[in-house]
């Protein structure tokens, strides 16, 4: 997000926690859009996700906003849609044909989705598509606005909206905007495949919270923002430069209850009385799927091949259940993974079916939750072995619906389920042999230990259900929200730099501290490819012109280097963290007396870390050492500065040296040296009505805390500071300096001038 100088910001207030109102958006309603007879009805949807998130949106004036299930284009027939579901507490986003098939069925579901589960041989990658996935992730960005006040909480789930936290954010700069992926984060090694890798991350990067089902999705996308976007993170929290999100796992439970209560039902009994009786068959295994590769449908059915071929003696004692799901028809991997599996269910019925019995029970249709909890209740195996899966229910469901506490999980370590489920038989989907001994196993266990493992998985799976997920992850944003406004600096809007202003014409003494690197020039991969351009030559000139200003500009850099490219204009220099000092019209001069006899021996260790790093490099200076990795690979360069930082400390604890972690570099200097003591200098030699402090990094602290009361203090970047404001870039700085001098910058960027 940019501000600019000269457009008003209201600050978020804690009033944003209470959350005015709830918007959540998906790309589909919690219900879906029918015609029937030329008449418009709508049909409840069965997802766990409406289920969870029913008894939220349907409170007060809160909001489901999505796609309602069917493309309408007749304008009566869209306001009658409209006026229908604002009457359900929905809203609904009408997209086209051709929207429908290039963002949902095209990018959505032919590029993210098999990257996303780790089949990124599958993925196409055609701009046309993507240019559709932005168009109508901005639809729905338009539809927020539409209804979203700036104090609203906005969830929005999963990865057809990627774009979207961000889009809001620019529009709705103080909202509360949550996004929760419910697909697998792939590893950065994959992710990286996708030609829009950083568009896509900076687009949830929007979001103040984002949630995944496991530490690993989590971890993955964390690793991705660090060395694609370039920001690191600490215990979960990104700084961006200009605001700080979580990212954190969460965990999807069922409606543990509904599960529960519909499987004691006479209906269910009923049905599975029936079933049983249809199937004449001792023992059941159960395979429930969406027809979808990610879920390992041909793996699955050839280890069952596999296991009758090696166990001969549970020929007509045992029956797999297979319910696929239809879904993606038309797409032609799909078509192809259909033809695949009706090919195997034939062989291997063909290969070893008997007169009364056929090992596999094939369906390909979807069926109503009495069907599905009455084939849970009779399962005496349950398959769920997907190759990659973000969460996955169906495991879920079918511990919930064992009301006698028998009966056997075989769980892929691939579904996000297998990290809360430890006492289901996991897993690997690609071991044929495993899945095979494993099937054995669980047909072969004791009652007794079935109903101590289904047992622990209910226990837990009771505590930590739908409810319990939607509780965790909204009581989480409120907290981050919390904890931005506790850290947030205010950013320098039109009032404040009026104030500002004001303030600088009354005075008849002023100073100004600015830090060189970082709040007047932009950090380079090259140290000494910072120097300074003519605009600011010029800027620093004309603001030192005036008699009543003292103008110091302070740097980490050699007083070599700032005396060249500085030196000549008349102002006041601090170099080296403060080590060396220059008022105008003088020479260097140090402010205390130093030793430098420690450098040989920390030179040595900077040294074993260039060797094992390449791209990083030793900066000498006359009373500090820096070690520069802004050219190193991404993650490679920060895993060695925390490295070095941990090894410095540790050498320093008994001696009088500093770590400094800076931008892109870990310095080691002379503890009584510092930036603060220095500028402590100038506020007692030199008079002040007016002080303005500019600095940039977490070493420039030292400077702010030194300043007076009453001195304006900016922080560049919004991160936490004790500064008393912020401004979001070195443009910002001079745009500031050069409106207090009545100076117009040259090469400044349109939308700041």
């Amino acid at each position: 997000m940019t501000h600019t100088l000269g457009k008003q910001l209201k600050q978020p207030d804690i009033r944003c926690i209470h959350m005015a109102k709830l918007i959540i958006v998906s790309n589909r309603l919690p219900v879906k859009l029918q015609e029937q007879e030329g008449r418009l009805d709508f049909k409840p949807s069965e997802g766990g996700l409406a289920t969870g998130l029913g008894s939220i949106y349907k409170k007060k004036n809160n909001l489901w906003i999505g796609w309602p299930g069917m493309v309408v284009e007749d304008e009566t027939q869209q306001q009658q849609v409209i006026d229908n579901l604002n009457g359900q507490n929905m809203h609904p986003v009408f997209l086209t044909e051709k929207e429908i098939k290039e963002f949902y069925e095209g990018f959505s579901n032919e590029t993210l989705w098999p990257t996303f589960h780790y089949f990124s041989q599958y993925a196409i990658y055609e701009q046309q598509l993507w240019e559709t996935y932005v168009e109508v992730n901005q639809k729905y960005c338009d539809e927020l606005v539409k209804v979203a006040e700036p104090d609203d909480t906005i969830w929005v789930h999963d990865y057809q909206l990627l774009l979207l936290p961000s889009m809001l954010r620019e529009k709705l700069p103080e909202s509360t905007i949550g996004f929760f992926q419910h697909i697998p984060f792939p590893s950065y090694e994959v992710f990286r495949l996708l030609p829009w890798r950083k568009e896509l991350l900076e687009g949830m990067l929007g979001s103040d919270l984002i949630g995944f089902h496991t530490y690993d999705d989590m971890r993955h996308f964390l690793s991705s923002v660090n060395r694609l976007v370039g920001h690191g993170s600490t215990h979960g929290w990104i700084n961006t430069g200009n605001r700080s999100l979580l990212v954190d796992s969460f965990p999807m439970g069922i409606d543990y209850e509904k599960y529960e209560q519909t499987a004691a039902s006479e209906e269910v009994m009923k049905r599975e009385k029936m079933y049983r009786n249809n199937l004449h068959s001792k023992k059941i295994v159960l395979s429930i799927d969406r027809l979808d590769y990610s879920k390992g449908i041909p793996q699955r059915l050839q280890a069952f091949e596999l296991f009758l071929e090696r166990y001969p003696e549970f020929h007509e004692k045992v029956t797999l259940v297979m319910l696929v799901v239809p879904s993606r028809d038309a797409v032609e991997k799909y078509k192809e993974l259909k033809e695949e599996v009706d090919e195997l269910v034939g062989r291997i019925n063909g290969k070893y079916s008997h007169m009364n019995w056929n090992p596999i029970q094939y369906f390909y249709r979807s069926y109503p939750l009495e069907t599905l909890s009455a084939f849970y209740r009779m399962a005496d195996v349950a398959l769920v072995t997907p190759m990659r899966d973000g969460m996955n229910l169906v495991c879920k469901e079918y511990v919930a619906s064992k009301l006698d506490q028998t009966g056997v999980l075989i769980l892929s370590e691939m579904a996000g389920a297998s990290k809360e489920l430890s006492e289901a038989l996991l897993i690997n989907p690609n071991d044929i042999n495993q899945m095979v001994e494993t099937l054995h196993a669980a047909l072969t266990m004791p009652e007794d230990m079935q109903k101590q493992h289904m047992q622990h998985m209910q226990e837990s799976l009771r505590r930590y259900n739908i409810h319990h997920w939607v509780s965790m992850f909204m009581d989480r944003l409120s907290y981050v929200k919390i904890k931005q406004l506790s850290m947030a600096t205010t950013y320098l809007d039109e009032a404040t730099y009026q104030e500002l202003s004001n303030s600088y014409e009354e005075a008849s003494t002023r100073l100004f501290f600015l830090e060189y690197d970082g709040a007047l020039v932009d950090y380079h991969n090259r140290p000494l490819m910072a120097a300074p351009d003519e605009d600011l030559l010029e800027l620093l000139q004309v603001l030192s012109s005036n008699s009543k200003n003292r103008v110091v500009v302070i740097s980490s850099r050699e007083k070599d280097n700032m005396q060249r490219w500085l030196g000549h204009l008349n102002i006041d220099l601090i170099a080296e963290h403060g080590v060396w000092i220059k008022q105008r019209g003088t020479g260097w001069q140090t402010m205390t007396s130093l030793i430098d006899d420690w450098k040989s021996d920390i030179r040595l260790i900077l040294d074993l870390y260039v060797d094992r790093t390449p791209g990083s490099f030793i900066e000498e200076k006359e009373y500090s050492l820096v070690w520069h990795y802004r050219r190193v690979e991404t993650g490679l360069g920060e895993l060695r500065a925390r490295e070095l930082v941990s090894h410095l400390n540790f050498l320093a604890t008994n001696s009088n040296l500093q770590v400094l972690d800076g931008q892109m570099a870990v310095e080691i200097k002379a503890q009584e040296v510092s930036k603060g003591k220095a500028t402590g200098y100038w506020l007692n030699m030199y008079p002040h009505d007016f002080v303005l402090a500019i600095g940039d990094d977490w070493g420039d602290e030292d400077i702010f805390k030194a300043m007076p009361r009453e001195a304006y203090t900016v922080k560049i970047g919004n991160s936490h500071s004790v500064a008393k404001y912020h401004l979001d870039s070195c443009e910002e700085t001079r745009k500031l300096l050069s409106r207090l001098v009545g100076l117009k910058q040259k090469k400044l960027p349109k939308e700041l001038l």
